[in-house]
């Protein structure tokens, strides 16, 4: 075993109705979906991250509400470990770099929401950790941002971060590459 799956806030509150709906969620979660299916399918370490919010100004990710669920794509088994993080990085102030640590992986396979923020911090972390970083891209989804009153459109924003993730942190593929 050298590679583990990481899952990064696929929650309710990033889809349609939720407090902070994401372009692409659905499709991410489907890709998402499969990916799992082959880590599960080969017995490979999975890892479920899950963001509350403790920010007195937060809008979404509030405890105790429905959208703080992780999304019944990718609904965490009993024997797969969920670490509940409360800033973008997932290993700030969790146990993930420690759960890590315990396991014989150098490999970490990353997808989740949201691609500029969560997934941005995470991968850099991980690198800087050691880890080798593969991120799928189309089991990722973001958000169309504001700089200086301009909309910088989702699909602008999953690239320019994703391509600056590819030079020296991550590996980035899709779905249908990394399955074959």
């Amino acid at each position: 075993m050298s590679s583990a799956l990481i899952i990064i806030d696929i929650q309710l509150d990033y889809f349609k109705n939720g407090a902070m709906e994401l372009v692409g969620a659905e499709e991410a979660a489907a890709n998402a979906k499969l990916i799992l299916a082959s880590f599960r399918s080969q017995n490979l370490p999975v890892i479920h991250i899950q963001h509350i919010s403790t920010r007195p100004e937060a809008t979404f990710f509030l405890p105790d509400t429905t959208g703080v669920r992780i999304h019944p794509d990718v609904t965490p088994l009993p024997d797969e470990r969920v670490i509940v993080k409360h800033y973008p990085n997932s290993f700030r102030e969790t146990g993930l770099l420690a759960y890590l640590q315990t396991l014989p992986i150098q490999d970490l396979v990353i997808i989740g929401m949201m691609t500029h923020n969560c997934i941005d911090s995470t991968t850099r972390a991980a690198k800087d950790f050691g880890y080798d970083c593969t991120i799928i891209a189309d089991a990722c989804a973001t958000k169309d941002l504001q700089l200086n009153s301009k909309l910088v459109p989702a699909e602008f924003v999953q690239n320019a971060f994703l391509a600056g993730l590819s030079y020296y942190y991550a590996n980035i593929v899709t779905t249908e590459a990394f399955l074959k």
